[in-house]
């Protein structure tokens, strides 16, 4: 059915919205025009606006710009990633639908999407914004084939993917601020969760949340964070569509994925700093029992955030808390 489904669009998109006739679609995909009629009634469920004409044919007059299962299926064009897709109008948080899912067996490559998180969450339990119809909430299911320990590197990843998504879609320049913003002129505008379910030495599933802000005005946010988070639309003046934006993050994310399963982390390391934000500078890095400074040097070849002490000593942080310094305040740090 999906594949029929696919087929029939991809033949009316073809045709530069010309007619093509009930008979030459039948003929095409190996139905009946009955079945050619069913189908058009699915897809202006979905959003499409199909002009049927007796002795013409059928012509698609507006494409949609809705979410569903079926609009990010169609034309998406990956090989595994979104193959099954859980879309929800409404959901508390798409990490806990994809976290049940995957516990019921849902395939590695599954996608969980809704249009509103009511109790969206970020890193450390943070409160995430999820504007209705405004951005992209989305979790993927994953079943690596690596250890536990290499699991943070999927989280980099993901970075450089909505990087290299805003960038290509909206010629903005983002950056990454380790582990999981992205941000666009000093404002949050993405971040990434990445949560796991594993053994010892074998990695069950890895669910990877992105939250990206597309479409929002500055009111949308609260008032406490409208200095702090910013929307691709506040940033650009440009409604983006936000279907085709998924469409190109999960293509390119699939791309990116399997190169890293191939070659490894080294390709992942050299785009991440070439986003990494304000690398060379001082950070100020906090835990539960300590605060210091150092100097942020990119990362390491596990992912790990690479320092320089003020006694040149390299070292390694593999969680924590990073601030970087205003103009002239390091020399106040402890």
């Amino acid at each position: 059915m999906e594949s029929t489904r696919n087929r029939l669009i991809e033949l009316l998109e073809t045709s530069d919205k010309q007619f093509v006739s009930g008979q030459l679609l039948s003929e095409k995909l190996k139905i009946s025009r009955s079945a050619i009629w069913k189908h058009m009634k699915e897809l202006e469920k979905d959003g499409y606006h199909i002009e049927g004409i007796s002795r013409k044919g059928y012509r698609i007059v507006k494409f949609p710009d809705k979410v569903s299962e079926n609009t990010i299926q169609w034309g998406l064009g990956t090989n595994w990633l979104g193959k099954n897709i859980i879309h929800k109008t409404t959901t508390t948080t798409t990490q806990q639908l994809a976290h049940q899912a995957a516990q019921d067996n849902a395939e590695h490559g599954t996608i969980v999407i809704a249009d509103e998180q009511t109790k969206g969450k970020g890193r450390m339990n943070r409160q995430w914004y999820s504007t209705k119809g405004k951005g992209i909430w989305m979790s993927i299911i994953l079943r690596p084939n690596v250890l536990p320990i290499m699991a943070p590197q999927l989280t980099l990843l993901s970075a450089t993917v909505l990087a290299d998504a805003i960038s290509e879609q909206t010629a903005l320049t983002p950056k990454i601020k380790w582990p999981n913003d992205i941000l666009i002129n000093d404002q949050k505008t993405a971040g990434i969760l990445t949560e796991m379910q594993a053994e010892q030495d074998q990695i069950q599933y890895v669910v990877i949340g992105l939250g990206i802000n597309v479409n929002q005005i500055t009111e949308d946010f609260d008032k406490d964070i409208q200095d702090k988070a910013t929307s691709l639309h506040i940033q650009t003046g440009h409604k983006w569509n936000i279907k085709d934006f998924i469409q190109h993050v999960l293509k390119s994310f699939e791309e990116s994925y399997d190169a890293f399963m191939e070659n490894g982390f080294p390709e992942v390391k050299q785009k991440w700093e070439s986003y990494g934000y304000r690398i060379g500078e001082q950070i100020k890095i906090k835990t539960l029992h300590k605060e210091w400074k150092a100097e942020f040097l990119g990362i390491a070849e596990d992912g790990a955030l690479l320092t320089k002490t003020d006694k040149d000593e390299i070292k390694k942080i593999y969680s924590g808390e990073i601030e970087w310094f205003m103009k002239g305040e390091d020399d106040n740090a402890k």
